[in-house]
């Protein structure tokens, strides 16, 4: 893919200024509101929308049946449907968004992309941020875990899964080896990094994505996400120094560069050195084709990186 493409921003970050409350830090994070205020939903994705995002992610990051059985008392059918309408409220969003745009058929329509978080996510202790969970669960037991999201992600009808903040390679390898149950569904993947050169759990980035991109051709991009935005250049290059990996394509979408405090759960803000939309040039000169936000990133951020994203497609038009 030629084009590049802007994601959205940090959903759950948005959503807690729409609710006016405290969105993180509880079990199921912002996937309550999809049975609590699905407009609040509706209304985050239509900010970023707003903002220039081509692509939206569906609210389901820390969604999954168990989470849902034990902490909204769901049985696994009404979970598995909790999810289906986290696809239909990114729909109506669009449709909304489309609608006050005057969308005529030749216009390009956002793309509505299925959130896969880690397992770790659902664990709500902290894990998902190191992959330690990968020492004591095997891959077959991580997709087998994985497997009822994708498929009602997939019956809902999303154009693409996201595999996102991933912090192993095994549990990279077995979201991949799962997507080929979904012959026609198409992903990406997208690990989280400790640093420069290491996943999460402590790989090193560019193994990891060769792996994984080398094992099926179902995935539309590999990179990283929820990771401090100063990481993302060095982390592009530890991959692209492979010449069999040097022209895959990217996806970038770090947090805003905030210093995060896991033993309170808040951020500082305002401690991050550089703005996001900085590096955004930078970023596609590396041959990044999908560019966004994670955590702590607005949609004001998001509009940022559309004008850097613009600016760069002028500059390199032939």
């Amino acid at each position: 893919m030629s084009e590049v493409l802007v994601l959205d921003g940090g959903f759950a970050t948005q959503l807690a200024r729409r609710v006016d409350q405290a969105v993180d830090g509880t079990p199921l994070w912002s996937s309550s509101f999809l049975a609590t205020d699905p407009q609040a939903c509706v209304n985050t994705h239509l900010d970023f929308l707003q903002a220039g995002s081509n692509v939206i992610s569906t609210n389901t990051y820390q969604a999954s049946v168990d989470g849902f059985v034990k902490h909204l008392s769901l049985t696994k059918e009404e979970s598995l449907e909790l999810m289906k309408k986290a696809v239909v409220l990114a729909k109506d969003a669009c449709a909304k968004y489309l609608n006050e745009k005057n969308w005529s058929s030749g216009a390009v329509k956002p793309l509505i992309v299925g959130s896969v978080g880690p397992y770790g996510a659902s664990l709500n202790d902290g894990s998902e941020y190191t992959g330690s969970y990968v020492n004591s669960v095997s891959k077959e037991e991580l997709m087998e875990w994985h497997r009822p999201r994708f498929q009602a992600l997939v019956e809902a009808g999303v154009d693409l899964l996201a595999f996102e903040t991933i912090p192993a390679q095994t549990e990279g390898e077995a979201l991949v080896e799962l997507l080929k149950e979904f012959p026609q569904q198409r992903a990406w993947l997208s690990f989280s990094c400790k640093d420069e050169i290491h996943t999460s759990h402590g790989e090193k980035f560019a193994d990891a994505v060769q792996s994984c991109w080398q094992q099926t051709g179902q995935l539309v991009a590999v990179g990283t996400n929820c990771v401090n935005p100063k990481y993302v250049t060095p982390l592009i290059e530890s991959v692209r120094k492979n010449n069999t990996m040097r022209d895959i394509p990217v996806i970038v979408y770090p947090n805003s560069g905030e210093i995060y405090h896991a033993s309170t759960g808040s951020w500082l803000e305002g401690s991050a050195c550089r703005a996001l939309d900085e590096y955004v040039q930078e970023w596609l000169d590396l041959g990044v084709k999908y560019i966004g936000g994670c955590c702590r990133t607005y949609p004001q951020d998001i509009a940022k990186i559309v004008e850097q994203v613009e600016k760069w497609k002028r500059s390199h038009a032939t």
